[in-house]
């Protein structure tokens, strides 16, 4: 059964979250909220995590496109190849935002990415996975929550979440209603960013 914690923005517990980094050290699954939608995350270095967070998913790791969540731009050299000034200039201009990126991966990235010549990095402008990963000391693997409602593309109501969820992770973060406008996917593999999904970052 899911543990509900109630976190918000403007002063997060800081005990609380001690207690998702403990469940992710432990190889737990968490719901937390970002500046966009509500994700699912997992310790990207916990292969059974990474392997319970595609099984909900309902896709085989191995084919799986899982974010990487980063608090700032000093993690992109841990996971990606060098990347030119240009480049450089344009990420800091957008991170921390509602953008993820696609850039090509180096050979460090977790045995769950393995493979993998792009990974999809993001630093979402939101204190509480900021937090979590600060506190953790290293990313997070994330997917965002999608909705069965046709109309309704992500689910925004965390109670409702939480009810969905219940027996399939081990955290949910109530922060209050979640945005419903996903993150906008720019491919930087080409050296010319290339908007792949226009969701709520504007470029």
């Amino acid at each position: 059964m899911a543990k509900i914690l109630k976190i918000y923005p403007d002063n997060p517990r800081e005990d609380l979250i001690d207690e998702v980094v403990k469940t992710l050290k432990n190889g737990g699954l968490i719901i937390y909220p970002s500046d966009t939608v509500y994700a699912l995350g997992c310790n990207i270095f916990d292969i059974r995590a990474m392997e319970k967070l595609a099984q909900l998913k309902k896709i085989k790791l191995e084919k799986a496109q899982f974010s990487i969540i980063c608090n700032d731009l000093s993690h992109l050299s841990e996971f990606t190849r060098p990347i030119d000034t240009a480049t450089f200039r344009f990420l800091k201009n957008r991170i921390p935002g509602p953008f993820t990126f696609i850039m090509e991966a180096n050979k460090n990235l977790p045995l769950a990415y393995k493979g993998n010549k792009t990974v999809g990095i993001r630093v979402p402008d939101h204190p509480i996975p900021k937090m979590i990963v600060e506190k953790l000391g290293h990313p997070i693997a994330s997917t965002s929550i999608k909705d069965d409602d046709e109309v309704i593309e992500y689910s925004t109501d965390p109670e409702l979440i939480a009810e969905k969820y219940d027996h399939l992770v081990d955290i949910v973060i109530d922060s209050g209603y979640g945005d419903n406008i996903a993150s906008t996917i720019v491919d930087l593999t080409s050296g010319e960013p290339e908007v792949m999904r226009q969701g709520k970052g504007v470029l």
